[in-house]
């Protein structure tokens, strides 16, 4: 499940969910819901992996790879 990823992400990297909810400027019982109902999108992942210092990829079977960063977040959604 991707909660549970991003939950090992942030445990990897020495952050919090109390921290993310910080970054996103909501409080620690919305951010646990978020968790909870598995309502990450594909900008909450971009966003979860920037704040771990960390970048969200698919990885071609050659080894190729399409990255993706806050620079691929629209300004209004950042």
């Amino acid at each position: 499940m991707v909660s549970d990823k991003l939950k090992g992400l942030l445990a990897l990297s020495g952050k919090r969910q109390a921290d993310l909810a910080e970054m996103y400027g909501t409080s620690k019982q919305a951010m646990s819901n978020k968790f909870k109902k598995e309502s990450f999108s594909m900008m909450d992942a971009i966003k979860t992996g920037g704040f771990c210092g960390a970048e969200l990829s698919f990885t071609l079977p050659d080894g190729q790879k399409i990255t993706f960063d806050s620079s691929d977040i629209p300004p209004e959604k950042a």
